[in-house]
């Protein structure tokens, strides 16, 4: 029996009882689950369960309160299963499941979405048009002309649907391991970002879900193995630095969908009237509360003339320069200048500055952490300018992650009870080009959990910048135009 057989013969009791499980944690006991699993996270070294807020649950990848088995690598690790959320909350889906997210290769999330499908939920699915074909697509001659990280992770497909290790890949191997074949070959409606007419303007860098009008999935991860879980092939990996917010409101829904139906339009074979990137319109901030939490809600891209605080670094800035205590940042990549400066009046005025910043993006020549290291970069002085910080401090740096793994947070926490998370990149091209979500969270219960994710990866940093970035940034301006220095570090990919 084929596997897609198997698959629509049994997804009636596989949803049942995933719904089972799913009501028992939340209408049964889950306090005395809670008890239960302090405890033995006390003897086992893991740290206690923070409370969460019952409209606003948070999750992240390497969670030291939390331990699962990674469905993939069958390995035991710390962690919230982000995938299993996602998969749970789509197995309770009843009328609409729309999802945009820039990759999805996960076959057991795929599995889920051909489920609810097949069950009659209006399921509608928006990819990145970078990663929109299937690994199972590619031609040999396509794949010695991808980049080498690609051709990388297209080696490490194979070796993940090779299950039964005879050297070649079936159909059946690749119906249960390919998810965007398996999504594609299910008719699930599925578009890019090239329905506009465009090659793709900038990224559709969205990772949301919205599932029947009622619950909101969004965050910093990708629905992909190394996003999540870890490196198939390097099981020390434990899976880039993400974070996942569920979010109970029928408001917030709303405002998803009515981003999400911006980029549809009329559909796969509508009319040419989707709308990405640099073709939308601007939109506001938004103000809701949801579940005692403030919140305000920022879709991007805008226009590069729209006023500054309108947008969503804007907003950045905005909450930024109401900090009275303390900001902490795990960022991805950080290289705005404007929110820099604000950064530095807030540090001027007292305020405690703490920031980790993914080491392959610390110490580019574009890098706003230079700023904050008092340096000049080479791009400064072809500009003409300095935004070196007049006090430089020293707690900025770097978090030591195992090799393989990154930091793909993007997210910061003002004065301990607010904070800023979803796809944004505190970029220029997050401000203007892709399509990005930004939210700003007040509450208390919340910003608990990014709090202890951010304290966690501080205890072990690289603070400052490193020998070869103060020797490269030393010499004059004249000096360093002149010879038309090449950035303090070669480019990689994002």
């Amino acid at each position: 029996m084929g596997y897609l057989t198997y698959l629509q013969i049994n997804y009636k009791l596989a949803s049942l009882s995933r719904r089972i499980g799913y009501w028992l944690l939340i209408f049964g006991i889950t306090a005395l689950i809670a008890i239960a699993v302090n405890a033995c996270n006390s003897q086992s070294g893991i740290v206690p369960t923070l409370p969460q807020n019952p409209n606003i649950q948070v999750f992240f990848n390497q969670n030291q309160a939390s331990r699962y088995t990674d469905p993939y690598r069958k390995i035991e690790r710390l962690g919230d299963n982000l995938e299993r959320v996602m998969i749970d909350n789509v197995s309770q889906s009843k009328v609409s499941l729309d999802i945009a997210v820039q990759e999805l290769r996960l076959p057991n999330i795929a599995k889920a979405i051909v489920e609810a499908q097949l069950r009659g939920v209006n399921v509608r699915l928006i990819l990145e048009n970078s990663y929109s074909r299937a690994w199972s697509e590619y031609t040999p001659e396509q794949v010695e002309k991808l980049n080498p990280r690609d051709r990388d992770r297209y080696k490490e497909f194979q070796k993940f649907a090779d299950i039964d290790n005879d050297g070649r890949l079936s159909e059946d191997e690749l119906d249960r391991s390919d998810g965007l074949r398996l999504i594609k070959i299910t008719n699930v409606p599925w578009m890019d970002d090239t329905a506009d007419g465009s090659k793709g303007s900038g990224l559709m860098h969205h990772k949301f879900m919205v599932i029947d009008d009622q619950i909101v999935l969004f965050g910093s991860a990708n629905l992909t193995m190394s996003d999540i879980h870890g490196d198939f092939t390097r099981p020390e990996t434990r899976g880039n630095a993400n974070n996942l917010i569920r979010i109970d409101s029928k408001e917030l829904a709303a405002r998803f969908k009515k981003e999400f139906n911006l980029m549809w339009g009329d559909g796969p074979n509508g009319k040419p009237d989707s709308l990405f990137g640099t073709k939308k319109p601007s939109r506001k901030i938004d103000y809701l509360i949801v579940g005692g939490a403030q919140i305000r809600l920022k879709f991007s891209p805008d226009p590069e003339d729209t006023a500054r605080e309108q947008t969503s670094s804007g907003l950045i800035a905005t909450a930024i320069a109401g900090t009275k205590t303390n900001v902490d940042m795990a960022l991805f990549v950080y290289s705005d200048e404007f929110i820099s400066t604000i950064l530095e009046e807030r540090q001027q005025g007292k305020v405690q500055i703490r920031a980790l910043v993914e080491p392959q993006f610390a110490y580019r020549d574009y890098s706003s952490t230079l700023d904050m290291w008092g340096l000049q970069s080479t791009q400064d002085c072809k500009k003409g300018k300095s935004s070196a910080w007049k006090q430089p401090i020293k707690t900025v740096g770097i978090p030591n992650l195992v090799s393989g793994d990154t930091l793909h947070h993007k997210f910061a926490i003002l004065d301990r009870n607010l904070i800023l998370t979803g796809s944004h990149n505190w970029t220029k091209a997050a401000n203007h080009t892709n399509d990005e979500v930004l939210i700003v969270i007040q509450n208390e219960i919340v910003a608990a959990h990014f709090q202890r994710e951010f304290d966690r990866l501080y205890q072990d940093v690289t603070l400052g910048p490193t020998a070869k970035l103060v020797q490269a940034t030393s010499t004059s301006c004249a000096e360093r135009v002149k010879s038309n220095a090449k950035p303090m570090i070669e480019n990689s990919e994002f």
